[in-house]
């Protein structure tokens, strides 16, 4: 690993949150990988030119967002990286602005209507049959919130798998846990359980169709349905507070 990248720090804030700031701008210059070991707590303090306990609170911070690992007896190692493991937290930041779910939801609307109708016109056997597998566990699901929740995932996931393109796959993937903070929300409501497995059927007849027209208007019409579910969960939540 090149350690030329781990020059003096110049107090502009705290000396931790300037530590942090370096580390981070060597992950986006890649001259920090997945896997890198730091170089050791002393050595690194030196060439930062900050105290052992400054350096030591900045790890710290930057484990607790998994970008980090501190392996006690062998050092501190850059993280994997990987989406799920770097959003871990974000359920939290959701419950304290929740517009950002509806956010999501614009997000959703753009990329997964067009995944679906690439699935429609890519999928194949093995993926149509897992898909349908998971409409059947949506359809027995649907009284139980939690299982419900599981297999909705589950479909979206697999729809945008089918859609064959790594880039829209890679893509959705940094977003999956994020739907995860928006699902535990909706899925509570009976009624919204019963209108998206509707919504699922029709989506899964149309890529079983191989209409790519009639799979995107499913889903859009499918994630309009559930955020403005989500608007009147959020809107229910404000006047209670």
């Amino acid at each position: 690993m090149n350690t030329s990248g781990f020059e003096p720090v110049r107090k502009r804030t705290s000396v931790a949150e300037e530590i942090s700031r370096r580390i981070l701008s060597l992950l986006r210059d890649r001259e920090l990988r997945p896997g890198d070991k730091l170089p050791p707590e002393r050595d690194l303090a030196t060439m930062l030119e900050v105290s052992r306990p400054s350096l030591r609170e900045a790890l710290r911070a930057l484990a607790l967002m998994n970008i980090i690992e501190i392996r006690q007896g062998d050092g501190t190692y850059v993280s994997s990286l990987e989406p799920d493991q770097l959003l871990e937290h974000l359920d939290f930041v959701f419950h304290l602005d929740e517009s950002t779910l509806l956010q999501l939801f614009e997000a959703r609307k753009i990329v997964e209507v067009g995944c679906v109708e690439l699935a429609a016109k890519n999928i194949d056997a093995e993926a149509l049959k897992k898909l349908e597998t998971i409409l059947t566990l949506c359809e027995n699901t649907v009284g139980d919130a939690e299982g419900f929740m599981q297999a909705d995932l589950a479909l979206h996931e697999t729809l945008i798998e089918a859609s064959q393109n790594p880039m829209l796959i890679r893509f959705m993937s940094s977003i999956s846990q994020l739907g995860m903070a928006s699902r535990q929300i909706t899925t509570t409501s009976a009624a919204v359980r019963t209108a998206s497995l509707e919504d699922h059927r029709a989506i899964v007849a149309a890529i079983q169709a191989h209409d790519p027209d009639a799979a995107s208007a499913a889903m859009l019409h499918h994630l309009n349905t559930v955020e403005q579910s989500l608007r009147t969960a959020i809107a229910s939540s404000d006047d209670k507070r």
